[in-house]
């Protein structure tokens, strides 16, 4: 396992490993790297050499791990901020994929594909948009999806000037609430804590753990419809 990675490289980053399982059907010459972030992986798709980063949700995790890319790889091709995304357009519905034109206001680049896609602003906020009514509130700003790390991304993808991506899939409709607050789940770092979810969950196993049930399903679905896209374009 190698802590540098020459030649050039698309970086992804994502919140959590699993976003990447679909991906990781597609690539190829799998290798661990021994970076300080949750997941790293380097690896070829498409003929291209490819990163994979997860560190967590939000946009100061997301910018920690691109910010390690930058520092580790000996150029940067580009970043992808990727995985999972709550609908505000209500014509989106779940397993669609979202391509930003604009993260919070700020370009975005969009890859190319015969892939069918909704392409629109993005808001990118750090928290989850757990309710229909948030949704709506959201929708005011333009944005036809909501996401938690593409701004840290974009960020340090500016910072270096090379392009930026941000290529999401839905996990959750427009008017559909969570029972859970993820947000009160969320450590001293910012991410999930599985002990304050099951925790979460007993108070209310009834509602709760059926949701959680029906989001993992929905997420492995979602996954994989991400994997198949990225996996014909071209970045």
């Amino acid at each position: 396992m190698s802590n540098m990675v020459a030649g050039m490289s698309i970086v992804f980053v994502a919140a959590e490993s699993r976003e990447f399982d679909g991906i990781l059907s597609h690539v190829s010459n799998i290798s661990a790297l021994r970076w300080p972030v949750q997941f790293a992986k380097s690896a070829d798709l498409g003929g291209r050499s490819v990163i994979l980063l997860a560190n967590g949700p939000g946009p100061k995790l997301a910018a920690e791990a691109a910010e390690e890319a930058a520092r580790r790889l000996e150029s940067v091709d580009g970043f992808v901020s990727t995985g999972y995304c709550g609908a505000l357009d209500n014509d989106l519905g779940t397993l669609d994929i979202v391509v930003a034109s604009k993260v919070n206001g700020d370009a975005a680049v969009q890859p190319a594909t015969q892939r069918s896609y909704a392409a629109g602003p993005m808001l990118s906020q750090d928290s989850v948009a757990c309710t229909g009514e948030e949704k709506l509130r959201l929708r005011e700003t333009g944005a036809i999806a909501v996401e938690m790390e593409a701004a840290g991304v974009e960020k340090v993808a500016r910072k270096l000037g090379v392009p930026f991506y941000c290529v999401r899939v839905v996990t959750d409709a427009a008017s559909e609430s969570l029972a859970l607050d993820f947000n009160r789940v969320r450590d001293a770092d910012g991410r999930f804590s599985v002990a304050r979810i099951l925790a979460a969950a007993l108070r209310r196993p009834g509602r709760v753990f059926p949701e959680l049930f029906r989001l993992e399903r929905t997420c492995r679905s979602a996954s994989v419809a991400l994997g198949d896209f990225i996996a014909n374009c071209r970045f």
